[in-house]
């Protein structure tokens, strides 16, 4: 019976999470409580205890997750600098007016914002306020446009410098240093966020050619969902792309670039971005006094947050630890008929899942730790089940009728876009993330060629 408390303790603190307390809270006030009964009955090491302060000192002076911040504050003022309205309509005129050309300045335009903020709620709610609108005027049809702009916000969460990347990358790379030191590998290479950012470079790429292929399909093959439009006369195009487009083009490049190139460390490279996004909206007139403290302060609350609930999971996965759950599951997984295929695939389906519950940085900081050493045991690659992680979260917030993405969607959308085309809209969507992922499980080498063949 003493085996199965670490099953108890998952259970439980899905339901406290499910109540609504607090997440980092709530994993902190479980994982003691267990720890308190577990002394009690002579379950549980009180010296385990004693070294929680080491742990959470070990967290705050991480250097890796100081790119959390940079990166947020970098999105933030991007997106109050009203940098992204400019780069729609002007990518619209200049691609031209020929069916389906709107759709696919949103999806260039949304892949750009969704690199420079990394959050899925900041790209989805910023493409619905600039380009649902304008769509909608155009006469595009209701589902496809509300499924564009959602599937577009979702590569927040794949497209680098991504936010969720950065911490799934420092969470996987401990998952990965404990599973090599319980099999004896005391040399093994360790995983960095480069890593990550690598291999998420040719599924993102496919993603978004996939839904630029999707559109342009049914904008020739379905009459009147996707109508040309007639576009404005720009004299000089070069003067527009020069002023408008290369800017944010050229900073999320030199930021991904400098630290695929091993130029700058993430954190490094994160502060750059920040620089960047400060120099951009100074040169665009459009930064204020309002908008530098929104920015500050929503990038104080989003790290805030993401802090509170690291050192929550630190002490739950320490205490999970301490009843022998890492071991418990990995003879689980070892246990399931059909092998590593079947614990992947069980895992997948309970992240996908939670995605309709929990946001990535909350399944990231409770549930990878947990399955995380135990996968990677099995002889897992760390960058291929994080790139399938993300694409999986990815797909799980477009899924109705509990995705974020849509409940997003749904808060900025004018009353005359019915919930039922935002829910048929992104279906054909999420059909292309299940084939990308059943890529990737098929031909992991998309996701772990680049890396392999950068680094080595």
């Amino acid at each position: 019976m003493v085996e199965l408390i670490p099953l108890v303790m998952f259970a439980v603190i899905c339901l406290v999470l499910l109540a609504g307390f607090p997440v980092a809270f709530s994993l902190a006030g479980t994982a003691l409580i267990f720890a308190g009964i577990g002394i009690q009955t002579g379950t549980f090491e009180l010296a385990l205890l004693g070294t929680i302060p080491n742990r959470l000192y070990g967290d705050m002076t991480n250097m890796t997750l100081v790119a959390i911040p940079l990166f947020v504050f970098m999105g933030v003022l991007l997106e109050k600098s009203n940098l992204a309205q400019d780069l729609l309509s002007n990518m619209a005129d200049i691609m031209g007016g020929f069916k389906g050309s709107l759709a696919l300045s949103v999806i260039f335009v949304g892949t750009l914002i969704a690199a420079s903020t990394g959050i899925v709620g900041a790209t989805v709610i910023a493409m619905g306020l600039i380009s649902l609108p304008i769509m909608l005027q155009r006469n595009y049809d209701q589902s496809l446009a509300a499924g564009t702009i959602c599937a577009t916000g979702t590569l927040g969460q794949i497209i680098p410098p991504s936010i969720a990347l950065v911490i799934l990358g420092d969470v996987l790379s401990a998952s990965y240093q404990q599973s090599q030191l319980s099999i004896g590998n005391f040399s093994a290479r360790t995983v960095s966020v480069g890593d990550l950012f690598m291999g998420a470079i040719v599924p993102g790429l496919m993603l978004v050619f996939a839904y630029a292929s999707y559109v342009m399909i049914r904008a020739y093959t379905s009459e009147g969902v996707a109508p040309a439009q007639e576009v404005r006369q720009i004299d000089n195009k070069w003067r527009i792309i020069m002023s408008t487009l290369l800017p944010p083009f050229v900073l999320i490049t030199s930021v991904l670039g400098s630290i695929l190139a091993g130029i700058a460390t993430p954190t490094e490279a994160a502060g750059v971005g920040a620089l960047g996004g400060l120099i951009l909206a100074i040169s665009k007139s459009s930064l204020t006094k309002k908008n530098l403290t929104e920015a500050v302060e929503t990038t104080t609350e989003i790290t805030a947050m993401v802090f509170m609930i690291l050192l929550g999971s630190s002490i739950f996965s320490l205490v999970f630890r301490g009843f022998g759950g890492d071991d418990l599951i990995t003879s689980v997984f070892m246990d399931l008929p059909g092998g590593v295929f079947t614990a992947v695939l069980m895992v997948m389906i309970i992240i996908f899942l939670l995605g309709f519950i929990l946001d990535f940085i909350q399944i990231t900081l409770v549930v990878v730790p947990i399955v995380g050493p135990a996968l990677l045991t099995l002889g897992v690659d760390p960058i291929w089940l994080g790139i399938m992680i993300a694409i999986n979260l990815q797909t799980s917030f477009l899924t109705p009728p509990f995705g974020f993405a849509l409940f997003y969607l749904r808060g900025v959308a004018p009353d005359s876009l019915p919930t039922e085309a935002i829910y048929r809209g992104v279906i054909p969507f999420i059909l292309i993330q299940l084939v990308v992922l059943i890529c990737l499980a098929i031909f992991p080498s998309l996701v772990t060629a680049l890396p392999n063949a950068i680094y080595g």
